[in-house]
This record gives structure tokens, sequence and C-alpha cells, in this order.
């Protein structure tokens, strides 16, 4: 017998019980019949019973008692059927899009996520990764990991750290479960309810929906073809106080901007004149054809902070993210991870990712990346023009478009159509701390292959006008 035909006829043995008790044949207190007994009736080995009965009795729908048997259990119902599914009707904010994303089934199209497709990923490298790790001696797979995450990690990510420009020790790093969790812990540390959080408008939705959790008041700088308009952010500055900067300098989301050199010492000056602190996330920077400005490059992690993780390039499964900071940031940050946490960011997660990073496939998998990418994005813009729909700027890399829709058109409507006909869109406002992007759609280039795509696109659009 197949292990694949093992495993169905557990799944038959497991229905037939199933419907035994939802037709009232068995009630609860019921003893189910002996193991021997059933199989003969069923037509399978007693192991494929037991594990059928096991299975059954894992889920509370019956009980085994030592020496008698297995019987329905007091409380046993007709199991729920669950759904995921996220209310297509509800407003559209920073969480529709990620909602209606993550729980969308295999067959909705998601060109509004911000992820690559799966078999975009080094899928084969990740499970030698994992059955070397699995051969392992080592005892990760059983114990916490240590405060400051995988020793092997850091040292290739301190590598990192030096090869663009910043001095960095090993008191100067720490691993975090994700990206996200780097900057909840960040804000944990410096932040206290009623703080001014300074963000791009727009930014990253998920930045928004962090600091609406953290009760923080947040407030939006202008963004430009080069970075943050600094005009305003300096008026920001002087005006609100911020306690904190929040931004992208390498392909920055949603707009696939580049920070540029004069913006980012006009920046680092203002933050310096009121002692703001800066988190730069660098999760896509290795999309970059080649490095550009870093802020935490020319400050030497005095006042910045540099997050990031290997989620959107390497697997958003076996996630870790990371932060570099001055030590005396680290040290009560690594305190309040093992609050939060007890210990550091998953040890198995981490030794993956160190040895997806510890040979030359990692840099041989992000070249084939950037190459598929710009033929995509080149096919991606001609297609959309099609439909009237224009790119703010043409990015240096990475997978989004920021695009500006045909005049009238409201981006949240278009979404609502679209989610209505099995595609995820990501619309402009949800990116926007002044609601003033209404017109624009960010677009994950390599989720816009299917030509489906575009069908459904323009007939939202036709909707909503």
């Amino acid at each position: 017998m197949t292990e694949l035909s093992a495993g169905s006829r557990t799944l038959d043995v497991m229905a037939a019980i199933r419907g035994r008790i939802a037709g009232r044949a068995l009630a609860p207190g019921d003893r189910l019949p002996s193991i021997r007994r059933f199989a003969a009736t069923m037509g399978v080995s007693p192991s494929t019973v037991v594990e059928a009965y096991d299975r059954l009795a894992a889920e509370g729908l019956i009980r085994a008692q030592r020496g008698s048997g297995f019987y329905v259990a007091s409380s046993a119902q007709p199991p729920l059927k669950l759904s995921a599914e996220t209310p297509k009707a509800r407003a559209v904010d920073p969480f529709w899009v990620s909602r209606q994303a993550l729980d969308a089934g295999e067959a909705v199209l998601k060109p509004g996520c911000g992820w690559l497709p799966s078999d975009w990923m080094p899928d084969a490298a990740l499970r030698r990764a994992i059955r070397s790790l699995a051969r392992s001696d080592s005892d990760f797979l059983a114990y916490y990991g240590s405060t400051r995450g995988s020793p092997a990690l850091r040292r290739l990510l301190l590598g990192r750290l030096t090869e663009d420009g910043i001095a960095a020790g090993p008191d100067h790093l720490m691993l975090t479960n994700t990206g996200t969790q780097a900057l909840d812990l960040i804000c944990r540390f410096l932040l206290r309810p009623g703080d001014t959080v300074l963000v791009d408008d727009p930014c990253y939705f998920n930045f928004q929906a962090l600091l609406k959790a953290h009760q923080v008041s947040v407030v939006g700088v202008p963004y430009t073809t080069s970075g943050p308009n600094v005009a305003a952010f300096e008026a920001l500055l002087a005006a609100a106080r911020p306690r904190l900067y929040i931004t992208n300098s390498a392909i920055h989301n949603p707009t696939g901007a580049t920070l540029s050199p004069q913006v980012a010492h006009r920046l680092l000056n203002a933050a310096g004149a009121i002692d703001m602190a800066i988190v730069e996330d660098e999760i896509v920077a290795d999309f970059e054809p080649e490095p550009s400005t870093r802020l935490a490059a020319l400050d030497g992690l005095s006042r910045v902070i540099r997050i990031g993780s290997y989620s959107k390039t390497l697997s958003a499964s076996a996630r870790c993210g990371y932060i570099a900071a001055r030590p005396d940031w680290i040290e009560g940050l690594v305190d309040l991870q093992i609050a939060t946490n007890f210990g550091g960011p998953n040890p198995i997660s981490a030794e993956i990712i160190a040895h997806m990073l510890s040979g030359g496939g990692y840099r041989k998998h992000m070249e084939e990346l950037r190459r598929r990418l710009v033929r995509v994005r080149r096919e991606t813009v001609e297609r959309l023009q099609r439909l009237g729909i224009e790119p703010w700027l043409l990015p240096r890399g990475g997978f989004n478009l920021w695009c500006r829709l045909p005049e009238g058109l409201d981006s949240a409507l278009v979404a609502q159509a679209a989610v209505a006909d099995g595609v995820v869109l990501a619309p402009g406002n949800v990116f926007s701390i002044s609601q003033s992007a209404a017109g624009f759609m960010r677009f994950n280039v390599a989720h816009m292959q299917d030509p489906r795509v575009y069908e459904v696109l323009a007939r939202a659009m036709k909707h909503a006008a």
C-alpha cells in the first residue's frame, strides 16, 4: 500500500465515524467498534483504524479509555466548517489589502500583495537546507533560541553591514522573528502612547497599522522621486517634534523611488537637530542592481536603526529579521524580546536562512530575480498603459509599480470591484496618511503575468467609472 493510499484510507475511516455520529448512529458516550472489527468492516488494516481513531481523539470527537476502547465524546458535535475569508465589503484601510491577500485561496490572483510568487523562490535550495539541518546533531530542534539569535547568521549579517560601509560589531546586532517584529520591538522601546511618528506619504501600509496599535500620532511627509520633500520634512520636525521617522531608502514602498545623497544628508542634519531616531527598513534592498545611499551608512548607527529580513527574497515561511543599532539600544531591545518572546527568534528559521546565505547560491538567486523582474516590469508597464494606467516612475529594481489611474477613477472602488471578481489589488489611499492617493494603485509586477488580471482590472475600472 502506498503512503498516499494509506492516508486516503485513514480519511475514509474518519469520515465513516463522523457520519455515524452526525446520523445519531453513535451518540455521546457510546463505545466505538473495536479496532479489528471495524478494520474488517472497512476492508483496511488495523493500523489504519488506529491512526483514524487517534486523529479523531486529537480533534476531541472521540476519547480513548485505557483498557476499554474508544468512546464518543460527551461534547461531540459535527465539525465546524472553518472559513478564513475576509469580508470583501469591509472598509478599505491598511488592513484590507493584507487580509484580502493573506486569506485569499489559490484561485485568487494577488497583484496587490507584497511578495513574490512561490515558484519564483528557491524552493529546491530551501529543501536542501531543511534536510541538512534535520541531519544535524545540534540541539536547536528542541531548545529555545539564544537572546541575540543564531551566531552563524549574525556573522553573515555583520559581513554584509561591512560591505555597506557600516562599521559594526557583535554588540550592534540582534535577530528577531520577522522584520515586522523588529519594528514592533523598536516602537515598544522608543515610543509611548501619544508620541508623534513621521512616515512617508505614501508609505508601506503596515507601518500605519503597527503604529496604530502603539497608539501614537502618525504624521506623513510628502514623498518625491528622490526621497521625502526636504522642506516639508524640516517644517514637520520643527512643528511636531516627532520621536521617530520610519522609511525605506532603497526601492521605497510603494513608489519604488530611491533616496538621493543630497536629501539623505539634509534628513540626517534635521533629525540630529531634534535628536530624532530613524528606522531604515531594508527588506527589499537586495533587489537593487547597485547599492544606493543609505542613512545607516552615513550615520554609522548612531541615530539610525537598520532593520530587515529575507521574507521577500528567500521565504515568507522560514522568516527571520534583524536589527542593527547602537549597542545600548540593542541591549534594551534584547531585554524586550526576552520579555515578549522568551529568547531570540525561531532557531530553525535562523539556521535555514544562515544556510541559504552562506554560499554563492543567494547571490545567483538574486541576480536571476533582478533579470526576471526587468523583463516582467517592462511587460507590465506596456500592458497597463493600454488601459490608460501610467507608472509614477520606473524604479531601479524591486517588484512594485506605483501607478496613476485614468482621471476620475477612485482606486478603492476599483479594488472593491476587482476583489469580487477574484483579484486582490492595492489601492493608493491604504498607503497614504493624508488620503491623497485615491488616483493611484500599487501593482506587483511578478503577479501581473496572468492575462486575467488585466481583464478583471479593465472590468473593475469600467465598474468604478
